[in-house]
């Protein structure tokens, strides 16, 4: 107790010494994020060492273990999870009056597009978050399939996209955002069973959405390399007709974990589900924009991360 006693003490000594450096702030809330002193080094734009002179000079200040961390691992303390949340609102707002006063309000039109899932679970507040920024700035928002939305971008008809690709083949130009790994997904553990191996009697049914997709191709070459055979039960363009048709019983799906909604389950190794590789988001934009959509495509890069990680499921 009377080490910790005057860790605190010299942590609060160190407040009236010296500023808390938004520098420090950042650095904090990458890690925080990413659990990889390697890319929040990318992500500042400092080396690694740095990075964790950084971490190790806001522990000081604050008198408190932020990380706990060994040669493999990185794990944020129930400290560092109380100071995340303030560290991000304090970085928007000195992120906000920065660009407030270094830049004239822009303004103008902005064409959006997505696809629905992404839409549903992070879009809203990252817009509305945009929009609050950027009063002047006039969305028009749309969703639909990646392939529909890469027409639809190269015709013209749209500014910036959000599209799902696969790692290993990326659209030219594509701005990633992030990965994350699928899973199948039934209405209850229970609901759909494994057919047997090279058993084409038995055929587990698939509610996919039409091709192509990543999220289809990633489920049925897993099921080929398994020697389950399937067959495609149900074929939906929209999230909600994917949900209602697993909902109902008619085959299982594939869905990004952080997605899986309330009532259904994921289903993983555990159970004997082949595992699905990485599928990635990513930006793609128009050959020439506008100071509105270059801001929106910013905007999104910086905010994603800080809503994907409030929404992270639990682990199975």
């Amino acid at each position: 107790m009377g080490g910790l006693a005057s860790r605190r003490e010299a942590g609060h000594r160190a407040l009236t010494m010296a500023d808390l450096d938004t520098a420090l702030l950042r650095a904090f809330v990458g890690l925080a994020e990413t659990l990889s002193f390697s890319r929040t080094a990318e992500r500042v734009g400092r080396s690694q060492s740095a990075v964790s002179m950084q971490i190790r000079r806001l522990e000081e200040i604050l008198g408190c273990q932020l990380f706990r961390r060994d040669r493999r691992h990185v794990a944020i303390t129930e400290e560092g999870e109380a100071l995340l949340g303030d560290a991000r609102r304090l970085l928007a707002l000195a992120d906000g009056m920065v660009g407030r006063m270094r830049a004239p309000e822009i303004e103008g039109e902005v064409r959006f597009a997505s696809p629905e899932d992404f839409a549903t679970a992070y879009l809203p507040e990252i817009l509305a978050a945009f929009s609050a920024k950027h009063p002047g700035v006039r969305l028009h928002v749309t969703c639909d399939l990646t392939l529909r939305l890469v027409e639809a971008l190269e015709r013209g008809e749209q500014d910036l996209i959000v599209v799902k690709q696969d790692p290993a083949e990326p659209y030219p130009a594509s701005r990633p955002l992030w990965r994350e790994r699928p899973v199948f997904v039934a209405r209850e553990r229970s609901a759909v069973a494994l057919p047997a191996a090279h058993d084409p009697q038995h055929r587990l049914p698939l509610v996919v959405s039409p091709a192509p997709c990543v999220y289809r191709r990633r489920a049925v070459n897993a099921l080929d390399a398994a020697g389950l055979p399937w067959d495609v039960a149900y074929t939906s363009p929209s999230f909600a007709g994917t949900l209602a048709a697993v909902r109902a019983g008619l085959g299982v799906t594939v869905l990004p974990r952080a997605m899986v909604p309330e009532g259904f389950a994921a289903l993983g190794a555990g159970q004997g589900w082949p595992s699905l590789p990485e599928v990635e988001m990513a930006l793609l934009a128009a050959p020439r924009v506008s100071d509105a959509t270059a801001a929106l495509a910013s905007f999104i890069q910086e905010r994603v991360g800080s809503y994907r990680q409030n929404r992270s499921p639990t682990a199975d």
